[in-house]
């Protein structure tokens, strides 16, 4: 009421101050006013009356009701006041103090509050977080998703050779080109990406390395990695417009050939070993896992060998770890998690080439793919250098989180410290110097961070790690060429 006698009263006011033209204007925006103001009495009084009914009906039910919405009420103005002294940060130009409703620098709009969501912190076990770091012991929320994602890997003992001769990450190659550091003997192949994931689409391609002009780069004791995707062939129909005919494979080929040629791929005389992995799966497109069988064949004393491991409950639509290592004569060969090979004899291999099989499109993904030498054990480098120089603790592009593939690596870290309590060590991360410089320093600390907590959470004892990032600054190669980037991406752990 009291707001429509303000109108009424300025209306007055004006009408002595205006000429006769303007008179019938004000005299519409006064029974304007005048019904607004009949109509917001009106919803009180039904808002009254409701209330009323409502505690009639049920007084204890209305109380508390009543109760619980003052107090929100009082939440919600507590919460405005503090916004309101101290503002809000501008998340398109990062100005800082901001009060309504726009950016006072950039006019963008004020971000909607989010819903947060409650978590546990797995480091401290504090309950009923609701920001991005514990409450208690500031350990960031995503620390518990990592536990779960690594826990599946503490028996995991695949071990990546010490000295990198060949990694291609994809990060930087140009949408639809043929991926640079290939090439091919057969079909084509272009660089793509996957849920934002840039990786090489084969089709029907049977590609190699491009190393060193094509000489053989495989030595007798090397490990080679890479990930692979697994389709759904209904997904693969409906992406194509077309029904997928025949079983797809990826084939991959190692080979003791003294030549990297198209024909001694096939030549399966000079087959130190060759994979076939299932590309795609045909169970119930709802169904998100299934069964799936991993074949290989090898040559040894001059005939060919064979065997299968059943895989069970492989997701599709999604990306599996493979890793492959040799030493000496023998093979051992993983599928994510599991240890799909033991192979005792075997010809020492020369090279590497991959093949998509079948001429279908979007069907066969290739990434992260890395080839290296050497496995020196950690007492003697410890000994001889003081030092541990690991290039098999591997990170997301561009953040902190280890891949689960990494566990081989801590995995041994940890039995190596666990053996011998008197060891302490300075955790180091170091960077190549693709990007900012302060980004990398920052990037590099929060690597060497994660590493001493997931040694922590394994059980060794805080007070024997230390965590520091050495970013850029302490190359060990050329940072010029790949191959000098790739070596100079490491995590060092420096005996104290």
């Amino acid at each position: 009421m009291k707001t429509f006698f303000q109108h009424l009263l300025a209306g007055i006011v004006l009408l002595t101050l205006v000429t006769p033209a303007n008179a019938q204007f004000l005299n519409q925006l006064l029974k304007g006013a005048e019904k607004a103001a009949e109509k917001a009495i009106q919803q009180n009084v039904n808002k009254a009356v409701q209330k009323g009914v409502n505690k009639a009906l049920d007084p204890k039910t209305y109380q508390a009701k009543n109760d619980k919405g003052e107090a929100q009420e009082g939440e919600q103005a507590a919460q405005t006041s503090s916004e309101q002294a101290q503002g809000w940060a501008c998340p398109a130009c990062g100005a800082q103090g901001n009060t309504g409703k726009f950016c006072a620098e950039c006019g963008a709009k004020r971000p909607e509050p989010a819903e947060q969501a409650v978590w546990t912190c797995e480091k401290c076990g504090h309950q009923g977080n609701t920001g991005k770091f514990c409450a208690e012991c500031g350990a960031p929320k995503g620390a518990q998703q990592i536990v779960q994602s690594t826990m599946a890997w503490n028996n995991y003992d695949f071990v990546a050779g010490d000295e990198i001769i060949f990694e291609d990450n994809n990060a930087g190659e140009p949408l639809g080109e043929f991926p640079q550091m290939w090439d091919a003997f057969q079909g084509a192949a272009e660089i793509v990406q996957i849920n934002g994931v840039k990786c090489i689409n084969l089709q029907d391609a049977v590609i190699t390395p491009l190393y060193q002009d094509n000489k053989t780069y495989l030595t007798d004791v090397c490990t080679i990695e890479f990930d692979v995707y697994y389709r759904h062939e209904k997904v693969w129909e409906q992406e194509m417009g077309e029904e997928l005919h025949g079983w797809g494979e990826y084939d991959v080929y190692l080979s003791s050939a003294d030549r990297v040629s198209k024909d001694k791929v096939w030549d399966g005389d000079n087959h130190s070993l060759h994979i076939n992995l299932p590309a795609q799966m045909d169970e119930d497109v709802n169904t998100k896992v299934a069964d799936q069988r991993f074949r290989y064949h090898w040559r040894a004393n001059g005939e060919t060998r064979s065997g299968e491991y059943l895989l069970r409950s492989v997701e599709h639509e999604a990306w599996h770890h493979i890793a492959i290592s040799f030493n000496r004569r023998a093979y051992k060969i993983y599928f994510d998690n599991q240890r799909v090979a033991n192979i005792p004899n075997a010809m020492v291999p020369k090279w590497l080439a991959i093949h998509g099989t079948g001429t279908n499109q979007r069907l066969y993904f290739v990434k992260n793919v890395r080839i290296a030498k050497g496995a020196v054990p950690l007492y003697d480098r410890i000994a001889s250098e003081g030092r541990i120089i690991t290039y098999g603790i591997t990170f997301d592009i561009g953040k902190a989180t280890i891949k689960p593939e990494s566990m081989g690596e801590i995995n041994r870290i940890f039995r190596l410290m666990n053996d011998d309590p008197s060891l302490r060590f300075e955790v180091q991360g170091h960077t190549d110097n693709t990007g900012n410089a302060a980004s990398n320093q920052t990037l590099s600390e929060q690597r060497a961070q994660a590493i001493v907590e997931q040694l922590v959470r394994m059980g060794i004892s805080p007070d024997r790690l230390s965590a520091t990032g050495k970013g850029q600054s302490a190359p060990l190669a050329d940072n010029t060429s790949d191959e000098g980037r790739a070596k100079n991406r490491r995590v060092e752990f420096v005996k104290l």
